[in-house]
């Protein structure tokens, strides 16, 4: 094999490695932008008032931040909560399933950002010392197409999404709540979940917009030595 076949399939093996590294930093950022959602609940406390849910289900303010704060806390792998007991809402067992349910989607959200972050920021390092940002460049670019194919299909109609979520990810229909054997639905409106959405694309776009932003410098600051 002649030196020139070598060094082109060196540089094709690179291209390859650059691509699942940005493949990993894309899922980071993704894990990430979910996790920053589900941890700032700002925005559900500014729902209370925007989306009348006090004024909906005729109760009071902090009973229904106490019930959220609960449930948030429920799903975090920092909490390490236990069994979920929501001071104000009975639940059906079926209503109880789907929030087991939840709760391993998002542990495992949590559990492979962490894992995602461990792994690009080694992968990183070894293309640092080589002065190879590539995979900057191809995780902004591909973080990118989220939130643009989804934010347009969104757009198109939120409903329709929102349903073929659930179908997709959830093995049965315990996602349909009845308001009457799980009134807590009452305090979670769809408008809610679609401002969450809204946040965790925003979010991929910020992250896709710093990847682009470190590539571009640390490129400039190659070409000057």
């Amino acid at each position: 094999m002649s030196a020139e076949k070598r060094e082109r399939d060196r540089k094709g093996k690179v291209k390859i490695s650059n691509i699942l590294l940005a493949l990993i930093g894309t899922l980071f950022i993704f894990c990430v932008s979910v996790y920053l959602v589900l941890n700032i609940r700002q925005i559900y406390y500014f729902d209370i008032n925007f989306l009348k849910i006090d004024k909906e289900t005729g109760l009071d303010d902090w009973i229904i931040r106490e019930n959220y704060d609960i449930l948030i806390d429920y799903n975090l792998v920092t909490k390490q909560v236990g069994e979920l007991q929501l001071p104000s809402f009975p639940m059906s067992d079926a209503g109880r399933i789907h929030f087991e349910e939840v709760r391993r989607i998002f542990f495992a959200i949590q559990y492979a950002g962490a894992a995602c972050l461990l792994l690009f920021a080694a992968g990183f390092a070894h293309r640092f010392c080589r002065k190879d940002f590539e995979c900057l460049k191809l995780t902004a670019l591909f973080s990118a197409v989220i939130p643009l194919t989804v934010g347009a299909a969104i757009a198109v109609s939120w409903q329709k999404i929102f349903v073929l979520f659930h179908e997709l990810v959830f093995q049965n229909d315990y996602w349909i709540f009845d308001p009457v054997t799980d009134p807590v639905i009452n305090i979670l409106p769809d408008e809610f979940f679609f401002h969450c959405a809204a946040a965790i694309l925003l979010f991929i776009l910020i992250g896709s917009a710093a990847s682009g932003i470190l590539y571009r410098m640390l490129t400039q600051i190659r070409r000057r030595k």
